[in-house]
């Protein structure tokens, strides 16, 4: 509790991951963990390991990246967290992984994958700002239904006609996350 008042610091931490916030003494706060580190035998991994001012500058924990963000209605600063680029790339890699055409089992049981997917990620990144990446998972989730099913029913052209937004969030049941980000 003492090294928390001199370094005007709160440590958050996960498992093995944690972040050290602090006001002022961060570089003195990293000192003194890798030297704690040292003493127990266990190395600070220095690949993971930086200074941020958080105000100026994002940083990412836990698949959220936390620091400045922008308004999209009036462009105002504020600090705030949000899915990081990794993790939504990581959910745009496991929908293109299961919308691969040796996944032959029938739609409702890809479809049902596919929202299992969508509704683990969407409960995790349930906080913070998300507007923007739901939008993208939408947007990649949408193309690749499509171009999943317009490969399978072998209908010429990309296949925009036959399914298009309404229609894979709608009737074929898709899960919309940008329609659940103001719920839980």
């Amino acid at each position: 509790m003492e090294r928390t008042a001199a370094f005007r610091a709160h440590v958050v931490s996960y498992a093995d991951d944690f972040v050290i916030l602090s006001r002022g003494c961060a570089a003195e706060a990293l000192t003194w963990t890798r030297g704690v580190m040292a003493r127990l035998g266990l190395a600070v991994n220095e690949a993971k390991t930086s200074l941020k001012d958080a105000r100026k500058e994002r940083f990412d924990f836990l698949g959220y990246a936390f620091g400045p963000h922008r308004r999209r209605t009036n462009g105002w600063g504020y600090l705030g967290a949000s899915p990081s680029r990794r993790s939504v790339q990581r959910v745009k890699d496991k929908v293109g992984e299961l919308l691969q055409p040796r996944h032959v089992g029938p739609w409702p049981e890809v479809r049902d994958q596919l929202n299992r997917i969508l509704r683990g990620w969407s409960g995790y990144f349930r906080h913070g700002t998300r507007l923007a990446a739901y939008t993208a998972v939408d947007r990649h989730v949408h193309d690749r239904v499509r171009h999943f099913l317009a490969r399978r029913h072998k209908v010429p052209g990309r296949g925009t006609r036959q399914f298009s937004r309404a229609v894979v969030f709608g009737e074929l049941g898709v899960l919309r996350l940008t329609a659940r980000r103001r719920g839980p």
